[in-house]
């Protein structure tokens, strides 16, 4: 079993920039495809990006390209998702999830349906 905690959340203007980790620990003596996800009111929980087990992989949803990154530190257990121009549409709970399932070193999973362990969301709200 993993546990996932996220961190780094918080309220910031727009056109600012946030960091958000999550941690993971207990069975981590393997590294595991990681998602980051967000959940804004009234809507679904969507994919904002992922990376694979070795990092060499990344996805990102379109809205995000060019504005987030996605990194990982096997050796501290850590991915990260630099956040930056953010828009008051990037409003919502960011969850970061790991797809266990996952044995390839290369592949960054994109649907939701891949990830069978959560955390339990941090909050980021973006101002106009």
């Amino acid at each position: 079993q993993v546990q996932l905690v996220e961190s780094g959340g918080g309220l910031v203007q727009a056109g600012g920039s946030l960091r958000l980790s999550c941690a993971a620990s207990g069975r981590t003596e393997r590294s595991y495809c990681l998602g980051w996800f967000r959940q804004a009111p009234g809507k679904e929980r969507e994919i904002v990006a992922s990376i694979s087990r070795s990092g060499t992989h990344t996805y990102y949803t379109d809205s995000v390209k060019a504005r987030f990154t996605v990194s990982r530190d096997n050796a501290k257990n850590t991915v990260n998702l630099e956040m930056n121009n953010l828009k008051p549409e990037d409003t919502g709970v960011y969850y970061c999830a790991a797809d266990i399932g996952v044995t390839s070193q290369f592949i960054a999973s994109m649907t939701r349906s891949s990830y069978d362990t959560w955390g339990q969301g941090t909050q980021v709200t973006v101002s106009s």
